[in-house]
């Protein structure tokens, strides 16, 4: 198989289909440069730092618990923009351009973080930080989607977010070894491993051959942004069900402990809850992906969508430290059965081939922002709430399964034996 990317079908044609491959063969048979954008993704994750320890950081040089929530608000929309940037930037100059670049300007602000003390500058070069930081992502979707063929596209991507999880959780460890001798060292830091992936990128990833975007050779509204994409009625459904089930996804980040506390019990219980989902979604995600990956999309998405749902809901009646874990595999399960076709797969082929950047930069903003709201809004609705908040998780999935399930064209497979592109 060469590195040349796979021409996107036109209307009327199929892509080939269905796969039989499992785990080793799609990972064999990738392309060189698909392996080395997941390696390089695993590696640019494992030096994320800065959103993990930037609250502790600036507590410890005397900013306020208010200044240091306002950061994180602003490193929230900074990502937001950064994604929605990068999936404009990825179908206009293409996705080598903008990883390499965003990687260089996110590794050039970074070292200027730790001599700045005035809190609105500060606030400033995290924030720009934050966007330049993310907005690679559209774009190295849109390469891997390109490098491999359709009817792998689901595989490849779980083991993307595979990579993504463990150089996730292995960060906080290296960064707390890191802070140990210096928290200049942590920005030093995950500068150089910017750098690294963007040497990865530019070494070992073949730019494509057409440097002008398709959208310029053609007449009509393309070229305009997320214009194109807002006249998608449909997946602008699929951009809502993301967001619902994003934003009750994100409560195990803030109302779980909150609810473990309430229970009377330890904070290693908590620990032990976000273990279990790490540990079920690294053991299940790619075995459930031999299957999903031959299914439907519609039904694949509703089904880990409304697991998602579940799985929160049922933190609602006190059942102990067992019903703590059953809800926590039932999500952490969820997770595993949809996010590769929902968040990435799908996306990459929901739009005409000019707009993947930006249906793919919409995906990630809808996730970002799920992310950054989330949290406050859960924390909000266990004060005024109490336990009453995780039946709300039942009506989200009301509201967002049959979202999920008509923002998907009904003919899309998971192997690429449908079209699943066109408005």
């Amino acid at each position: 198989m060469t590195d040349r990317p796979r021409p996107h079908p036109g209307p009327g044609r199929r892509d080939p289909g269905p796969s039989r491959a499992g785990i080793t063969r799609t990972w064999r048979e990738a392309p060189p440069a698909a392996r080395a954008l997941i390696g390089g993704m695993f590696v640019n994750r494992l030096g994320g730092f800065v959103q993990v320890f930037i609250v502790l950081y600036l507590t410890g040089l005397g900013f306020s618990a208010a200044q240091a929530s306002l950061t994180l608000a602003a490193y929230g929309t900074g990502s937001v923009v950064g994604v929605l940037a990068g999936g404009r930037l990825c179908d206009h100059v293409g996705g080598h351009a903008t990883i390499v670049g965003s990687m260089v300007v996110s590794s050039v602000l970074l070292p200027a973080v730790p001599y700045t003390r005035n809190f609105t500058v500060l606030l400033l070069v995290l924030a720009l930080q934050a966007a330049a930081g993310q907005a690679y992502r559209p774009a190295a979707a849109d390469l891997l989607s390109r490098m491999v063929p359709a009817d792998r596209h689901v595989m490849i991507f779980a083991m993307y977010r595979l990579a993504i999880n463990l150089g996730a959780a292995a960060a906080p460890l290296l960064g707390a070894a890191l802070i140990a001798v210096s928290y200049d060292l942590l920005f030093f830091t995950e500068a150089t491993v910017g750098l690294v992936y963007a040497t990865v990128v530019a070494r070992c990833v073949p730019r494509r051959r057409h440097q002008a975007p398709v959208a310029r050779a053609r007449p009509g509204p393309r070229g305009r942004g997320y214009r194109p994409l807002l006249a998608d009625r449909r997946y602008l459904l699929l951009l809502l069900a993301m967001l619902i089930s994003t934003l009750v996804y994100v409560q195990y980040l803030s109302a779980l402990p909150l609810a473990v506390r309430d229970q009377d019990l330890s904070t290693t219980v908590y620990a032990a809850l976000i273990t279990v989902n790490g540990l079920t979604v690294v053991a299940f995600e790619l075995p459930v992906t031999r299957f999903t990956q031959r299914c439907r999309v519609r039904p694949v998405t509703a089904a880990g969508t409304a697991l998602t749902c579940l799985g929160m809901t049922l933190y609602g009646p006190a059942w102990g430290i067992a019903g703590l874990v059953a809800a926590t595999l039932t999500w952490s399960f969820g997770e595993a059965v949809s996010a590769p076709t929902l968040f990435l797969a799908y996306p990459a082929r929901a739009g005409p081939p000019d707009l993947r950047g930006r249906y793919l930069g919409a995906a990630s903003a809808v996730y970002g922002l799920g992310s950054t709201v989330g949290p406050v809004l859960a924390v909000a609705g266990w004060d005024l709430l109490g336990r009453s908040l995780w039946w709300w998780s039942a009506v989200a999935g009301l509201m967002a399964v049959p979202a999920a399930w008509a923002g998907v064209r009904p003919d899309a497979h998971g192997d690429g034996s449908r079209r699943a592109d066109g408005p």
